[in-house]
């Protein structure tokens, strides 16, 4: 079958698609045949090796596992004997290591059963940013019915999620983007929205209860200033401040920063979790989630698509569509 590998750390250029031997279900576990699958900021993270601190567990001088990709949808192909929940022939999505392939074997509690409105490329867009959404705002966030809410970074994978979450959940919601996606940050539910490149929300004088910050583009002194006295500000992502420390610089100045104030100011970072699946899923089939899809790639464009995620101006989600050219 043909996967994505990569033997050393570095930019794109070190993914090769090549012919590997296909892999096979274990006890407690699906083969899943990959039709779509979708580009994280934590993809990049693993292919570079950066910040190095993720080397001590990816491999100090080369990368452990080869393979690349977690987001997944696709049919189950054959299960392991332990396996109860899923049957050849059921369509899925979840979270599977070494997503970039053509089959992959994941645990049977890493996924769900797809959403039957959804096609491939929108269930595969779904888990990671998904999940750093919903655990951002209930589960760190405490987000209340009829509170202001703020989306920094609105337009992206984890922000046109965490948008339509927070309106799920009553809030009042303003997103911050950049011009061309002011319209499709409002079509997907903010109340307001905030043009980044003609106001700075943060000399608004519009105070929050919530801010769930996945742009990294503020210091943490000035995203307070917008904060109210007892409010929660959830860091989800953030400006790469070298190659030793990277975004976990932010979270060094937030845990230190937390003990003397009163606001709760709280780096995350997302886990995969059946449960929170079920969750996603629910919400994908009443309508109250639909995910945004900004551009498509074949598995073999897999580093193209990896570097216009880095670019930093995807709207939605980057997802790889997988197709299948011989039988199995």
């Amino acid at each position: 079958m043909r996967a994505i590998v990569y033997n050393s750390y570095g930019s794109p250029d070190v993914l090769q698609c090549q012919e590997v031997e296909k892999p096979t279900a274990g006890d407690d576990q699906v083969l899943v045949k990959v039709r779509a699958a979708s580009v994280n900021p934590l993809d990049w993270h693993y292919m570079r090796g950066t910040p190095y601190l993720v080397r001590m567990g990816t491999g100090l001088r080369r990368p452990k596992d080869a393979r690349l990709g977690v987001d997944v949808a696709g049919q189950v192909e054959t299960v392991g004997r332990n396996v109860t929940q899923f049957r050849p022939g059921d369509e899925v999505f979840g979270v599977a290591r070494g997503a970039f392939a053509e089959y992959v074997s994941a645990s049977e509690t890493k996924l769900a059963l797809k959403p039957a409105n959804l096609s491939f490329e929108q269930a595969a867009s779904v888990p990671i940013a998904a999940f750093t959404a919903l655990q951002g705002l209930r589960d760190k966030g405490r987000i209340q019915s009829g509170q202001k809410v703020l989306i920094n970074g609105a337009a992206g994978g984890v922000g046109t999620f965490a948008v339509q979450i927070a309106k799920a959940f009553g809030a009042e919601v303003t997103g911050v983007c950049s011009t061309r996606n002011v319209e499709m940050v409002r079509s997907i539910g903010a109340d307001h929205v905030i043009d980044y490149t003609r106001g700075d929300f943060i000399r608004s004088g519009q105070l929050y209860g919530l801010i769930l910050d996945s742009a990294g583009n503020h210091s943490l002194s000035d995203l307070r200033r917008v904060l109210t006295p007892e409010g929660t500000l959830v860091l989800v992502g953030g400006p790469d401040k070298g190659h030793w420390l990277g975004p976990l610089a932010d979270v060094l100045e937030a845990v230190v920063l937390s003990r003397f104030v009163s606001q709760k100011i709280l780096p995350f970072l997302a886990h995969s979790s059946k449960d929170d699946l079920i969750v996603m899923k629910e919400l994908l089939e009443t309508g109250k989630v639909t995910p945004v899809i900004d551009r498509s790639y074949s598995l073999r464009d897999v580093p193209e698509a990896i570097r216009y995620l880095e670019e930093g101006h995807a709207r939605g989600k980057v997802v790889i569509a997988v197709e299948h050219d011989s039988p199995a």
